[in-house]
């Protein structure tokens, strides 16, 4: 697997990608009729750094890298991840994750935070603690989750710097 920065050609491949996983409303924000102009607009934005992972010549996954907050909150990167649902059990997420947090070092940034992690999406909850992450806090019925409801969600954070 190859991870490459983000080119405007990738456009119909990433949103095959992050279609499905909208749409399920489980673990992303937006909402799942979120149209693919509106997706891919705040996904491909010049404000991001975007990438896409690629397996045997087809992109797998994406990824992008962005300032948590604006000005002063600006050296803590926030990041958002998507693996093709027909790719998953790979370790394309945990290949993406580990390149983001070094990708995020050489940006500059020094530390990284999730301001929101589906509680109930235990799996990616698993991955980030497994590449160094810690739970800082809990938001009660922060997420609208379309099967279970009203969902807490974590915030997770890295610091990168030493």
């Amino acid at each position: 697997m190859s991870i490459r920065p983000v080119q405007p050609q990738d456009a119909d491949a990433i949103w095959a990608i992050l279609q499905p996983i909208i749409a399920k409303g489980d673990s992303f924000a937006f909402a799942p009729d979120t149209p693919r102009e509106a997706m891919l607009g705040w996904w491909m934005a010049p404000d991001k750094h975007g990438y896409v992972a690629e397996l045997d010549g087809a992109i797998v996954g994406s990824f992008v890298l962005k300032d948590n907050q604006p000005g002063l909150g600006s050296h803590i990167a926030n990041a958002a991840y998507a693996t093709a649902p027909w790719a998953g059990g790979r370790g394309i997420g945990e290949k993406m994750g580990a390149y983001s947090i070094e990708e995020a070092r050489k940006l500059g940034y020094k530390a990284m935070q999730f301001n929101l992690v589906v509680k109930s999406n235990e799996r990616a909850v698993r991955l980030w603690q497994r590449l160094g992450f810690s739970i800082t806090g809990e938001i009660p019925d922060a997420f609208n989750h379309l099967e279970h409801g009203m969902t807490n969600a974590y915030i997770m954070y890295q610091k990168l710097s030493v």
